[in-house]
C-alpha cells in the first residue's frame, strides 16, 4: 500500500477535496468551502485517501445537521451513523479505496457502539455501481423519498453492525460514476 492511500482525518477543507465534491455535485450535493467546514467540524467521521483521491463524511443521529436525508433516518431510528457522502475520484477507482473508508467507518461505528451504519443512493438519476457496492457490502434497502427540491428519488439503506469486523475481501466493484451516496 502506498502512502497516497493512507486513509487520513480531514480536519478542514481543501481546494482538491472541495472540487472532488463539487465535480460529483448531481451525485452529492453542491458545498462551498464554509459548508464544507461546517459539515467536517461536526462530523462523526471525515476522511480521505490521498489529497483528494477519496472522501467519507458521516454523521452520528446528535449531529446538528439539516439534510432531509439525514433527517429522514433520525425520525426512524434512535442510534445510527448516516454516511452523507463518500466520493472516489475516477483517476482512483478500482484501487478500493470505498471499501477501505468504508472499513473505517464500521470499526468507528462498532467502536462507538452504534448498531447500524445508513445510507441513501440516487434512484433518480440512477447509480447502478453504488447499488451494487452497498448490496456487496451488506446494506439492505429501507426506504425511499422523493426530494422534488433536488430534482431526485433516493433509496434508503441500513447495515447492521456485526461485534467483530467482517472479513473486506473482494473486488471494488463500485468503480462506475462516484461511489457516492447522493
Amino acid at each position: 500500500m502506498t502512502a497516497t492511500a493512507t486513509i487520513v482525518p480531514v480536519a478542514h477543507p481543501t481546494s482538491a477535496l472541495l472540487a472532488l465534491n463539487n465535480a460529483h455535485a448531481a451525485e452529492l450535493s453542491l458545498l462551498d468551502a464554509d459548508r464544507m467546514a461546517r459539515l467536517i467540524e461536526r462530523a462523526f467521521l471525515a476522511c480521505r485517501i490521498g489529497e483528494a483521491d477519496a472522501l467519507l463524511l458521516a454523521f452520528d443521529q446528535a449531529a446538528d445537521y439539516d439534510s432531509p436525508n439525514f433527517l429522514w433516518f433520525r425520525d426512524r431510528y434512535d442510534r445510527f451513523v448516516y454516511v452523507d457522502r463518500i466520493v472516489v475520484s475516477p483517476a482512483a477507482r478500482g484501487r478500493g479505496h470505498a471499501r477501505r473508508l468504508y472499513d473505517r467507518l464500521f470499526d468507528a461505528a462498532r467502536g462507538a457502539g452504534h448498531a447500524r451504519v445508513l445510507c441513501e443512493v440516487n434512484a433518480d438519476p440512477p447509480n447502478p455501481a453504488s447499488d451494487a457496492f452497498h448490496a456487496a457490502l451488506g446494506f439492505v434497502e429501507v426506504g425511499a423519498a422523493h426530494l422534488a427540491g433536488r430534482g431526485k428519488t433516493v433509496r434508503y439503506f441500513a447495515k447492521t453492525m456485526s461485534e467483530q469486523r467482517e472479513s473486506s475481501a473482494g473486488p471494488d466493484i463500485a468503480t462506475d460514476r462516484s461511489n457516492d451516496l447522493r
